[in-house]
C-alpha cells in the first residue's frame, strides 16, 4: 500500500481528504499543528495525528493541504526530508505557479483542483444538491497537472485526486499555467467579480423599491435558463430585446480591455497577491 503523509489534516480542507481516504487503498498518517485541529480529526474521524518525522518515515506521496500562504514554507521546512522519488501533491496552482516550492528536480509535483459540482447536473439526492463545493455527496470534475516529474507519475496522481475530489466525473489534464488562467483567472477574477456585481445589482433594485424575495427569484430563475442557453445546455435563442438590452449593456459594465486579466504579467500579480 502506498503511504502518504497529509499536512494539515485536521484544517478545513485536509478534513474533507482525511474523510475521504478512510477505507482506500492507501496508508495515510495524518499530520496535524493545531490542537483544535488534532481535535477534530480525533473526534470526528477517530484519527490521531502523528509528527513530521513519523509521517515522512518512507512516504512515498505528501500532500499539502495547507493554505496558500503557507505552503512555501511548509515545503520549505520538510525538503531535506523527502527521499528522491517523493511525489508532492499541492491542491492550487498560485504557490507552485509563484515558484514556492524547492527546486528539487528529483521530486515530482502534480497539482490538483476541483472544478466543484456544475451549476446543471442531474443530482436527485437533496444531500447531493445541497453540497455545493463538493467532495461529500454531489458529483464533481477536476482537474490535475504534473509540474515535474516522470510521465507514469501522471496516472499516480490522478488515481489519489480521485479519491480526493470524490465522487467525481471527468478528470481534465492541463498545465499549471492553463491552472492559473482557470483560477484564479477565470473563476475568481471574471466569475467571482461578476456575481459580486450581480449581487450588488439584486441590492441595487430592492433599493428602488422591489421586493427582495421577488428580485432573487426573478435574478436566480434567468441565471438558470439564460445559463443554459448561452453555455449550450438547452437549444434556445435569446429575444430582440434580450439581444439588444446585452448590445448596449455589456459596454457600460466592461472596459474595453477587460480580458487583459488573463494576460501572463496579470496572472502573475494576481497570484502573488494571495501568495
Amino acid at each position: 500500500m502506498t503511504t502518504i503523509a497529509l499536512f494539515g489534516a485536521g484544517g478545513k480542507m485536509g478534513y474533507r481528504l482525511s474523510t475521504n481516504f478512510r477505507g482506500s487503498d492507501y496508508t495515510i498518517r495524518h499530520v496535524e499543528i493545531s490542537e483544535a485541529g488534532k481535535e477534530r480529526l480525533k473526534t470526528g474521524l477517530g484519527i490521531d495525528a502523528v509528527g513530521v518525522d513519523e509521517a515522512l518515515e518512507g512516504a512515498e506521496v505528501v500532500i499539502l493541504a495547507v493554505p496558500d500562504t503557507h505552503i512555501g514554507k511548509v515545503a520549505a521546512s520538510i525538503e531535506s526530508k523527502l527521499a528522491s522519488g517523493t511525489m508532492v501533491i499541492v491542491l492550487d496552482a498560485a504557490a507552485p505557479f509563484a515558484g514556492h516550492l524547492p527546486d528539487r528536480p528529483d521530486l515530482t509535483y502534480f497539482v490538483t483542483h476541483p472544478c466543484h459540482p456544475p451549476i446543471f447536473n442531474d443530482e436527485t439526492d437533496m444531500a447531493a444538491k445541497k453540497d455545493f463545493f463538493g467532495g461529500v455527496k454531489a458529483k464533481q470534475h477536476f482537474v490535475s497537472a504534473l509540474m515535474q516529474g516522470p510521465e507514469e507519475d501522471y496516472a499516480k496522481g490522478e488515481k489519489i485526486a480521485q479519491i480526493i475530489w470524490a465522487p467525481v466525473m471527468r478528470s481534465h489534464r492541463v498545465t499549471v499555467e492553463h491552472m492559473a488562467l482557470l483560477e484564479p483567472g477565470l473563476s475568481e477574477t471574471v466569475c467571482a467579480s461578476l456575481l459580486v456585481v450581480m449581487k450588488e445589482a439584486l441590492d441595487e433594485v430592492v433599493a428602488r423599491g422591489v421586493d427582495r424575495q421577488a428580485a432573487l427569484d426573478f435574478l436566480l430563475g434567468h441565471m438558470n435558463v439564460l445559463g443554459a442557453v448561452i453555455f449550450g445546455e438547452t437549444k434556445g435563442v435569446f429575444s430582440d430585446a434580450c439581444n439588444k438590452a446585452i448590445e448596449f449593456g455589456k459596454p457600460v459594465l466592461m472596459r474595453d480591455d477587460w480580458k487583459r486579466v488573463f494576460e501572463p504579467e496579470e496572472i502573475a500579480a494576481s497570484i502573488q497577491r494571495i501568495t
